[in-house]
């Protein structure tokens, strides 16, 4: 019964969905407030039924209710509970149904916290959100319909996917689902001023806390996604340049390129255009991902459908959602003007040269992803595109990107003065040419480009810090002074610090863990000892462990520096008892310096196992710099000014227009 509420739940959120996306855009057009009006209980209805209907699916699995096929495909009744109800979305129709419920969730909080936004464009961003959802309403309930019935009811379910058996499943994908919506806001805003016809600093005010809340949550679904894949396939990488990593690497970097550019719109009245584009692009990529992980047109732990029937409807919806905003872009986007003019050597000079390098970053990651699909299908055979494309193409635009980070908040806005601002950078010079000796000095074992990488890390964290140390005066003037300027400087000035240094400090971690890895493999013995580096890791034993849903063999490997020992190490490998797929458990200590890491592979017959040591140096500053970002993302988002949504004076203008 209860799932027969969450099914016919989905059916009244289609309804209210339509009606959404209807009557307050034709309300909008005819300046019918009544109409208008109704964007905001059908945006809140929706919300509701969605809601109900993601309850009744969390039951289903909870209660291990195996005549509803999405469960019997995803759960076993031996499975722990956290993964019965992380493995509601960790398939195709669950995490449909998350991401359409995150979809309704913002449009609810549109809906009830936009007052301040004048009503005609609030009416049409909450029909354009509501387009969306009836695109993937339709979808969920003619292809992928979550609550459909098997009889007779089986008894037992076949298990989710033993790789997604890990706490990570419970984080990391909703936390990119929020980034992809967020996305659709930007989306929603970008079509309804195109609609318009009017972009301003009040419309960038307006979009800049939804870029950036999908920005945030990115970072923190691609940091959690990163360290899962890390500790659990066992092979002591943090990325792997796989196509659905890419698909949502690539809407953070135009996320990252939005926000800078809302930024030019606020300030300075300019990259109109440009930054409507920005956000139509983002939507398409998080539309891109979508098509990659459900059309089967891939094969990866990722891909939650091999359906071609799925595959087409999304194409289709993303050709409607996104050939339809270009064409939309195409005609309206002339009618916005330019706005404030500006020199080259300027704050909104930078970022446009930064925008237009992530945008290039952006090209190259799509061209590696899409290219070995492009040729399989096409019948010219099959290719690999890795590491070594990225690292000839992605990375060289990175290091001037990266270099500009440090510099464009030194220049003045309008025109800028680049001899005073590198002049104020001398200490980031020194600080960076003093990492780049002592790198060389300390690792001559690595290669030259460490130095760089090392180097540039070094002299973006620099020069962050003298641009905060700036705007507090710290030691030009008394330290009450600065004191005083520090606490009343804005939170979002805070928050763009922690994301520079968080950057530079993730920077340093990915050079330090690409460079200076080392790996060792070989057959072990009990009792038998072997030498990695500087430490000496023993072979204690090997135990064989029953646990909940699968069968455990425990290595116990003793660490040992110098004859003392560093600590104890027990990696796993996993024999699941449903779907008979071994897995890995990788052990890993983790330091400042470095991660010690260990993993038990296959036994030899002949009371041997395969081993394999990791030592990843500095790879905690990748996951910790991505959380630095994340924080400076959430300081940022409580600045009162993104609370308050608009400028004074555009609310002045607001209220007296309905007076």
């Amino acid at each position: 019964m209860i799932t027969e509420i969450g099914h016919y739940a989905l059916v009244l959120a289609l309804i209210l969905a339509v009606a959404q996306a209807t009557l307050p855009l034709i309300g909008a057009q005819r300046g019918s407030r009544p109409w208008m009006a109704l964007a905001q209980p059908t945006a809140i209805g929706q919300f509701g039924f969605l809601g109900l209907s993601f309850l009744a699916l969390i039951h289903a699995y909870v209660v291990s209710d195996f005549s509803v096929a999405a469960v019997y495909e995803n759960s076993h009744s031996a499975q722990p509970l956290i993964y019965r109800i992380a493995g509601a979305w960790g398939n195709h129709e669950g995490s449909l149904l998350l991401w359409v419920l995150i979809l309704a969730l913002f449009g609810a909080l549109l809906a009830l916290f936009g007052d301040n936004l004048p009503p005609r464009l609030r009416a049409r961003a909450l029909s354009v959100q509501a387009m969306i959802s009836v695109g993937f309403l339709l979808f969920m309930l003619f292809t992928s319909n979550p609550f459909a019935r098997l009889d007779p009811a089986p008894l037992e379910g076949r298990e989710l996917n033993p790789l997604l058996q890990d706490p990570g499943l419970a984080t990391h994908p909703p936390m990119l689902y929020i980034g992809y919506v967020g996305l659709s806001m930007a989306f929603s805003f970008a079509i309804a001023a195109l609609i318009d016809g009017k972009v301003d600093a009040a419309w960038a005010r307006w979009v800049r806390p939804w870029t950036l809340l999908a920005w945030t949550t990115l970072t923190a679904g691609i940091v959690l996604g990163s360290h899962w894949a890390y500790y659990e396939l066992g092979w002591g990488g943090w990325w792997y340049w796989d196509p659905v990593e890419n698909a949502s690497f690539m809407p953070w970097l135009i996320a990252t390129a939005l926000l800078h550019s809302a930024i030019v719109v606020e300030k300075r009245d300019a990259l109109k255009a440009w930054t409507i584009l920005l956000a139509i692009l983002g939507f398409a990529f998080s539309m891109l991902g979508t098509f990659l992980v459900r059309s089967g047109v891939i094969t990866s732990v990722h891909a939650f459908a091999q359906d071609p029937a799925r595959g087409l409807f999304i194409l289709a919806l993303l050709t409607v959602a996104i050939g339809g905003s270009f064409v939309l872009f195409a005609w309206r986007a002339p009618i916005l003007k330019a706005g404030g003019m500006f020199a080259p050597i300027s704050r909104e000079g930078a970022m446009v040269i930064n925008n237009l390098l992530l945008a290039t970053a952006t090209a190259t990651v799509l061209l590696g992803t899409l290219y070995p699909l492009i040729l399989s299908v096409s019948g010219g055979g099959t290719v690999s595109v890795g590491t070594p494309y990225y690292n000839a193409t992605f990375v060289p635009l990175t290091l001037p990107l990266v270099a500009l980070t440090a510099i464009g908040p030194f220049l003045g806005w309008k025109r800028g003065d680049l001899p005073a601002a590198m002049q104020r950078l001398t200490f980031a010079f020194i600080a960076t040419f003093i990492a780049a000796v002592l790198t060389w000095w300390w690792r001559t074992d690595g290669p030259l480009l460490a130095v760089l990488g090392i180097a540039i890390g070094v002299w973006l964290l620099a020069g962050t810090l003298l641009e905060w140390a700036g705007r507090v005066k710290l030691f030009r003037t008394d330290l009450a002074t600065s004191w005083s300027r520090a606490v009343n400087l804005p939170r979002a000035a805070y928050g763009m610090t922690l994301a520079h240094a968080g950057l530079a400090i993730a920077i340093i971690g990915m050079t330090g863990a690409s460079a200076w890895k080392v790996e060792h493999i070989q057959v072990m013995h009990v009792g038998e000892t072997v030498e990695v580096g500087d430490y000496a890791y023993r072979l204690d034993n090997v135990q064989t462990l029953p646990v909940e849903n699968y069968l455990a063999e425990r290595a116990t490997f003793t660490v040992l520096q110098d004859g003392k020992t560093v600590t104890t190490l027990q990696p796993e490998r996993r024999q699941y008892l449903v779907q008979p797929m071994p897995t890995t458990e990788s052990a890993v200590h983790t330091t400042w310096k470095q991660d010690l890491y260990a993993v038990i592979g296959e036994p030899d017959g002949k009371g041997g196992w395969t081993v394999r040591f990791y030592h990843e140096p500095l790879v905690i500053w990748i996951w910790g710099g991505g959380f630095v970002m994340v924080f400076g993302g959430l300081i940022s988002l409580s600045d009162r000014r993104y609370r308050v949504g608009a400028p004074s004076r555009a609310l002045a203008a607001i209220r007296a227009a309905r007076a």
